[in-house]
């Protein structure tokens, strides 16, 4: 019998999205969604066939996890939502993690990994953090929304930095452009392949699937026995909504 826990991630705070069912640190099953459809539209019959995939039962799983935020709204609360029913139904236990968190995790091991994720509005919601070889994530400072150009400048003082994030990506020429206006060297990973702990600012390549990053760190959560009930998981929303603003 196997005794590490079946935990399934979900990820809904990005516009295409990702699901992973993992047995402990083993990665059984992984989906990403599609930008262009609605997580409302896809996400329970995604996650149907996954299940149905791997041959789990649903009642069988240990622990359920969810991107809390910051990110898309709309997308968030149909995770958050959909976790909360399924623990509940289940009474199972639930963890959020933070957005920002799981794509530092993503991008491996740095002493300063800068995340930038698209905020709307032309901004992006930015946070640092430093990830240890054990794929410990420590966050540096709190998570806010800025325009690009002022999160980079928060940060143009460090030499050696790990930018990752879709924002990142967005916006790689005005990184590429403080770079060599400070005569930092700039690695770029998806072209060159490279994760060299030297002094240089590095590009990291997107995660494949940030759903079982998000279930790799709530199985550490787990351990730790820093889980939630349904009812008191909720979201970071950063900055208010759209609507909110227009009120």
């Amino acid at each position: 019998m196997n005794s590490q826990p079946l935990i399934i991630g979900l990820e809904t705070a990005t516009l295409a999205g990702s699901i992973a069912i993992c047995r402990g640190e083993e990665v059984l099953a992984t989906g990403n969604g599609d930008p262009g459809t609605s997580h409302s539209n896809t996400l329970l019959s995604d996650l149907d066939q996954l299940v149905k995939q791997t041959g789990i039962e649903l009642g069988s799983v240990d622990l359920f996890a969810v991107t809390s935020g910051p990110g898309s709204f709309t997308g968030l609360r149909i995770g958050i939502a959909t976790v909360k029913a399924l623990a509940a139904t289940l009474k199972r236990p639930c963890v959020g993690v933070p957005t920002l968190e799981a794509i530092a995790h993503a991008a491996g091991e740095s002493e300063l990994t800068v995340v930038l994720l698209p905020a709307g509005r032309g901004e992006v919601f930015v946070q640092s953090f430093a990830v240890s070889s054990e794929e410990r994530v420590a966050a540096l400072d709190a998570p806010s929304h800025m325009s690009p150009r002022t999160a980079i400048e928060r940060y143009a003082h460090e030499k050696n930095i790990c930018w990752t994030g879709e924002g990142t990506r967005v916006h790689s020429d005005l990184i590429k452009g403080f770079a060599e206006a400070l005569g930092v060297d700039l690695i770029d990973v998806v072209e060159a392949k490279d994760k060299s702990s030297g002094m240089a600012w590095r590009l990291a390549a997107l995660p494949l699937n940030l759903a079982r990053h998000v279930a790799s760190l709530a199985l550490t959560r787990l351990a730790q026995n820093d889980v939630q009930s349904p009812d008191r998981l909720q979201a970071i929303y950063v900055r208010p909504s759209d609507a909110e603003l227009k009120v």
